[in-house]
């Protein structure tokens, strides 16, 4: 390989890194909103996968069924992480044109 190729694919990777860097920044400002149970469970998620806030209807509280608002609640946060997760593979994807370089999400 000729050492101005070496450069340039240098150059390449080091632009690459930053503008990675830069998305990464992006996604803690990117918020994914999830509702299940027909509204009754609201869950936030950013875009780095952070839980930011849960949401809960008083309609959705019965004091004889809690084991049902928990499941609501655990598949509306593990929903938003799976919204938040095509997210980020999106934008990381714009960056890295579709590469798929293991260990960068």
């Amino acid at each position: 390989m000729k050492p101005g190729n070496m450069q340039n694919i240098m150059k390449q990777a080091q632009h690459m890194q930053t503008e990675m860097a830069r998305v990464q920044e992006e996604l803690k400002d990117e918020k994914i909103e999830v509702s299940v149970g027909g509204g009754a469970v609201k869950v936030v998620v950013t875009g780095d996968l952070v839980l930011s806030s849960v949401t809960i209807d008083a309609a959705a509280v019965d004091p004889d069924d809690v084991s049902m608002l928990e499941d609501l609640i655990t598949a509306a946060v593990n929903e938003g992480i799976h919204q938040a997760q095509d997210v980020a593979g999106r934008k990381m994807s714009a960056v890295t044109g579709g590469l798929g370089l293991p260990g960068l999400m």
